[in-house]
C-alpha cells in the first residue's frame, strides 16, 4: 500500500515534472512553444468568453437592425400625410398671408391679360393704408348690388372644392372683383367725359402709363365725394370696365367698402413669361 502510494506520487510528480521538462527541452532546442497545462485552458476560456462576447454584439446590431427596418414607413403610405400637410399650409398662408387670384376679364388690360394670375398681398393695410393707384382686390357683393348670373350658394362638397382649387388661382370667382383705387374717403373724383381727364381734388390724374390704349379717361361725365369708409375704383380698359362709375345707385354710390378690400396685387405670376411686378 506504501509502495502504491509512492507510485502514485512518482506517477503525479512524474507527469507534472515531465511536463516541465519538456517544456525546457523544447526551450533548449529553441523551439518556440507555449506552456501546457492551465494556462492553455486561461487561454481557451478566454477565447470563448470573445467569442460569446461577439456573438452577443451580433445579435444586438441584428435586433437594432431589424427595430429600424420596422419602424420605416413606405413612402406611398407618408405621401397623403405629405399632401394633407401641404395643402393645410397652403391653406393657412391662402387665408392669412397671400393668396392667388385668377383674372377672368379683360377690365384691367393691359396691366393683366385674361387668364393671368396674380398674387395679393392680405397683410400690407393691416401696416398701411390704402393708397391712390393701388390695384386691389375686393369682395364686390359687400358694395355693388349682385349681377344677374352670379351664384349665391354651393353645396358642402363643391365649396370645399372650390377652396381648394382657388389655393392656387384656378377658381373665378363671381364676386371678387379687381380694379385700381381712384379715390380715397373725403377725395372729390370728377370727369368731364369725352377725352378729359380724370381729376382728383381739382388734380388731373396721369393715367397714360396704364390706361388703355385708344380708351379715355372716361366717355361720361360723373362727379362724386367719396364717403367716408370708402373707395372710388376704375379699371384701366375703361370701355370694358364695370366699375364704380356703373353703380351710383348701390350704396355708397358705386364706392366699395374698405373692409371689402381682400388685399393688394403684387405681382403676376402667371403665364410664367409674364411675370412681374405691379
Amino acid at each position: 500500500m506504501g509502495g502504491g502510494g509512492r507510485g502514485w506520487g512518482l506517477s503525479s510528480v512524474g507527469r507534472v515534472t515531465g511536463s516541465i521538462g519538456d517544456a525546457f527541452w523544447w526551450a533548449g532546442s529553441g523551439t518556440s512553444v507555449k506552456p501546457s497545462g492551465v494556462e492553455l485552458s486561461e487561454d481557451s476560456r478566454g477565447r470563448d468568453r470573445d467569442t460569446a462576447v461577439e456573438q452577443s454584439q451580433s445579435e444586438v446590431e441584428e435586433q437594432v437592425d431589424t427595430g429600424k427596418k420596422s419602424k420605416q414607413r413606405p413612402f406611398w403610405k407618408e405621401l397623403p400625410i405629405l399632401l394633407a400637410v401641404a395643402l393645410l399650409l397652403a391653406l393657412l398662408i391662402k387665408t392669412f398671408l397671400v393668396q392667388a387670384f385668377f383674372i377672368p376679364s379683360g377690365s384691367m388690360q393691359n396691366t393683366l391679360g385674361i387668364g393671368d394670375r396674380i398674387l395679393v398681398n392680405k397683410v400690407v393695410y393691416h401696416v398701411h393704408g390704402v393708397r391712390r393707384g393701388d390695384i386691389v382686390v375686393f369682395k364686390g357683393e359687400e358694395s355693388w348690388a349682385k349681377e344677374a348670373g352670379t351664384p349665391t350658394h354651393r353645396n358642402p362638397v363643391s365649396q370645399v372644392l372650390h377652396n381648394v382649387i382657388g389655393v392656387f388661382g384656378f377658381s373665378p370667382s363671381g364676386t371678387d372683383y379687381i380694379k385700381r383705387v381712384i379715390g380715397l374717403p373725403g377725395d372729390h373724383v370728377q370727369c368731364a367725359g369725352h377725352g378729359a381727364p380724370v381729376t382728383v381734388n381739382g388734380k388731373p390724374l396721369q393715367e397714360k402709363s396704364y390706361l388703355y390704349p385708344g380708351n379715355d379717361p372716361c366717355d361720361e361725365p360723373f362727379s362724386t365725394t367719396v364717403p367716408a369708409g370708402r373707395l372710388w375704383v376704375m379699371g384701366d380698359h375703361r370701355n370694358e370696365s364695370a366699375d364704380s362709375r356703373f353703380h351710383t345707385e348701390d350704396p355708397g354710390g358705386g364706392a366699395i367698402k374698405e373692409t371689402s378690400v381682400i388685399g393688394k396685387a403684387f405681382v403676376t405670376v402667371w403665364p410664367i413669361g409674364s411675370w412681374r411686378t405691379l
